[in-house]
């Protein structure tokens, strides 16, 4: 079961329950500014419930984007330790959305969503229409196997190939992105690593 890891901008998003979360693998950091000294009960009762893997973090400090650096920072240190793990950052904050865009890049499952509601309901499911351009693409890189494409050039160049001039530039990247999204492919300094 993959790991959950939520970290919440208190100062930005102040749930009234937590309980969505419960019943699978699930970390949770509260991020409190240096003066909010106050937690709902309701919220303070739902995080006991996860035990120690739930907590505070109360930031030192104050200032523009002060408790936004804190997460960032934790969102790093996590990444490293719990590689494979789902990341979710609950805050209104759209300053989040460069930071999470980069962190899919090198393979780590992150989004930010304005509700831990959002988080419990997951991913969208898609309907079970006709296969889409990046479902071709996966069939076509299992195909491969041991030569499927080591670069990110070359995987560029490989998507392109498969659908021809039906396909425009900025389409193969979001192609690439979408793979990154679905966890196929993990992409570090330009190489290109295959998580099957």
């Amino acid at each position: 079961m993959k790991t959950h890891v939520v970290l919440i901008d208190f100062e930005n998003v102040q749930p009234q329950a937590v309980g969505p979360l419960s019943g699978g693998a699930c970390q949770i950091k509260v991020f409190v500014g240096e003066r909010q000294s106050k937690i709902p009960l309701a919220t303070a009762r739902a995080l006991q419930g996860f035990g120690p893997h739930a907590e505070y973090v109360q930031i030192e400090g104050s200032g523009k984007n002060a408790l936004d650096f804190h997460i960032a920072f934790y969102l790093g240190r996590l990444a490293t330790r719990h590689p494979g793990a789902q990341f979710h950052v609950i805050s209104k904050d759209t300053g989040f959305d460069p930071l999470i865009q980069h962190l899919k890049t090198l393979g780590i499952d992150c989004e930010r969503t304005e509700s831990i509601a959002d988080v419990a309901k997951g991913p969208p499911t898609p309907s079970p229409s006709k296969p889409t351009r990046v479902d071709a693409v996966v069939a076509n890189l299992e195909k491969r196997k041991s030569a499927r494409p080591r670069t990110l050039k070359t995987l560029r160049t490989t998507v392109k190939a498969l659908f021809g001039a039906q396909i425009a530039d900025g389409e193969v990247e979001e192609l690439i992105e979408q793979l990154i999204e679905r966890g196929v492919v993990r992409v570090e300094g330009g190489k290109v690593h295959y998580t099957g």
